[in-house]
């Protein structure tokens, strides 16, 4: 990552010039910037990612803005390679709650001690869907059906320890399941997920509303229950707590920069997501994809991860993912 206009000599020295890249003015455009998707295209962790890029290239925050998806073991191996990269500045990542279990459950050699959290930028509450032709017409059918026959529902998720994975372990124990009766399918994200539903290769499916919007409105897929706490403007889903089932679940998306980083370095990085947050394009953006304003800036959002490091800790080990 490069800030303003780099002399010959730096380019040279790019080897060496980590530090120096930073160097410039804090409202210096950010050049060659590298954003980080540790999953598929599609997902939540692409679509804030590929955001982040149109707002920061359509505003001069940041310029030459390249999105990679590194997908795998939900969102640890672009983790993984995100920590040990050395030769080339690794930029910027995405990440969120799910990350946060999947290291606990992959037992990731790497760990968001390694990275610098640099913002909490958003949250989002997740339908559960069926393919319309199912025969689950309601969230009570679905009940039923687990009940009579725990094997006979297959979950799909993104990966094994997400938020799509904490969602159904807190709605079979709201019920009064038995979690480890449960037939989860880590399925993947986005179209590849929706493809399974609607395939019928999975019972049900679930993740961001934003993903399975498109699929929803089309009269595609059937929406049962959301995990608001209230229903959402605009969405006509009713909540699991309107229909007796006390679950309800935001996935916070946020984006982590390099560890190590010095103060000026990362002033540079939360000067331009600030200014970002603030423009009208990305909260058209969000308003749009139903993503929640939860932003936090450094500080603030470095003691959030502890906090809720210790708490996503607990959740999976009560739902038994975690030993």
């Amino acid at each position: 990552m490069s800030l303003g206009n780099p002399t010959k000599g730096m380019l040279a020295a790019a080897v060496l010039a980590a530090s120096a890249l930073f160097a410039a003015p804090a409202s210096a455009e950010i050049k060659n910037l590298e954003i980080i998707a540790p999953a598929n295209a599609g997902g939540g962790y692409d679509q804030h990612a590929r955001a982040m890029q149109q707002v920061l290239q359509d505003h001069k925050l940041a310029s030459s803005v390249q999105v990679v998806n590194i997908p795998g073991a939900g969102g640890t191996i672009g983790l993984s390679q995100f920590v040990t990269a050395k030769k080339r500045n690794p930029g910027l990542m995405i990440s969120g709650l799910g990350m946060i279990g999947a290291i606990l459950i992959n037992k990731s050699p790497v760990s968001l001690d390694q990275v610098t959290p640099l913002a909490r930028l958003t949250g989002e509450y997740q339908p559960i869907v069926v393919a319309a032709d199912s025969p689950l017409k309601t969230l009570d059918d679905l009940v039923k059906k687990f009940k009579a026959d725990p094997g006979s529902v297959s979950w799909g998720g993104f990966a094994v320890g997400s938020p799509d994975h904490i969602l159904y372990g807190l709605l079979v124990k709201a019920i009064g399941g038995d979690v480890s009766k449960m037939n989860y399918i880590a399925a993947g994200a986005g179209g590849e997920m929706m493809a399974s539903v609607l395939g019928g290769h999975i019972t049900v499916a679930t993740g961001g509303y934003n993903e399975m919007a498109s699929q929803l409105q089309a009269g595609k897929l059937r929406a049962l229950a959301i995990s608001s706490p209230q229903r959402l403007p605009g969405i006509d889903v009713p909540t699991f707590k309107e229909q007796g089932v006390d679950v309800e679940l935001v996935n916070w998306r946020a984006v982590m920069a390099p560890g190590n980083l010095k103060a000026s370095e990362k002033q540079v990085l939360d000067d331009a997501v600030g200014a970002m947050v603030r423009t009208d394009e990305w909260k058209r953006i969000a308003e749009e994809r139903g993503w929640i304003d939860l932003y936090l800036p450094p500080d603030q959002f470095a003691a959030f991860v502890k906090d809720e490091r210790t708490r996503i800790e607990g959740v999976l080990t009560e739902l038994g993912l975690v030993k």
